[in-house]
């Protein structure tokens, strides 16, 4: 009698336990669909659009976020127009877009008039030439005595016999308010052409044999040759070490305390670990 009882309380307690497996496994499944659709329902409500514009030298990698976070947001529309870093460095101020994109740092009163400024990648600024230009290496100091009219013939730094051709963005360019002030020479440049975007200085250094200019990293391509500044060559590696002297930041720039969730979101995960490669592939340095 006492081995039935202790079967019958053997049995008892297994079916117990079994119950309570699967009411545990029941519970854990229950969670993790509940955590699937919370995680659905916020994807599903991260719509709208988003206005972007400023800096021309931001474009590829900029476009290379878009595309990429337009992809895992179905219900998001993100625009961009490459206008120069002050235009979008107003258009934060003003409202009139979402985020403003610069390729320098904000200055003191930008931030004072409201501003936050976001670093998502860093960029170095590449001094080019053309292709058919002997030069490899230029330091700092010949530099600043090129751009200020003060070096003005090839053959005075070891080149060929000809006319120096000096070429530079426009004022409202970030890119040459980061180059000026790095090598030295605000407001004391002495361009022979004034361009009002990135392509449009990568091409009047490829078709002009004695021309010299300056570029982001990002944006440099095979039509133009890159010298090395003090011997170090511009990329991703000498940028992060801070070897490479000529480089800057890459800005989100918003309106400090109105900024939208949508903008919010996109910046968190613009600064993420997520687009590392994204902006690795796209010519910058990433700072995730």
């Amino acid at each position: 009698m006492k081995k039935v009882s202790a079967i019958v309380l053997a049995l008892t307690m297994c079916i117990a336990a079994l119950t309570g497996c699967g009411a545990a496994s029941s519970s854990a499944s229950a969670s993790t669909s509940t955590q699937t659709a919370t995680l659905s329902q916020a994807a599903e409500t991260l719509s709208g659009t988003l206005t972007l514009g400023g800096s021309t030298s931001v474009e590829k990698v900029v476009q290379a976020m878009m595309e990429a976070y337009m992809a895992e947001n179905q219900g998001v529309t993100i625009t961009y127009a490459p206008t120069g870093s002050s235009t979008g460095i107003q258009g934060a101020t003003d409202g009139s877009l979402d985020i403003g994109l610069s390729s320098r740092g904000l200055k003191d009163d930008e931030k004072s008039a409201g501003l936050t400024e976001t670093t998502f990648a860093l960029d170095g600024i590449a001094v080019i030439v053309n292709p058919e230009n002997t030069l490899a290496d230029i330091n700092l100091e010949t530099l600043a005595k090129i751009f200020k009219g003060e070096i003005t013939n090839w053959n005075e730094i070891g080149g060929t016999d000809s006319e120096i051709v000096v070429i530079g963005r426009d004022a409202a360019s970030g890119t040459r308010d980061g180059f000026e002030s790095i090598v030295g020479v605000k407001e004391e440049c002495v361009y022979a052409e004034e361009q009002a975007s990135t392509g449009a200085v990568t091409a009047s250094v490829q078709s002009n044999a004695g021309a010299i200019g300056y570029i982001s990293l990002a944006s440099v391509n095979s039509n133009v040759k890159v010298l090395t500044v003090d011997g170090v060559e511009p990329t991703e590696a000498t940028v992060k070490d801070g070897t490479y002297a000529i480089q800057r930041p890459f800005v989100f720039a918003t309106k400090t305390g109105a900024e939208s969730d949508l903008a919010k979101a996109f910046i968190d995960w613009a600064v993420s670990s997520k687009t590392t490669d994204i902006v690795a592939n796209a010519g910058a340095v990433p700072v995730a």
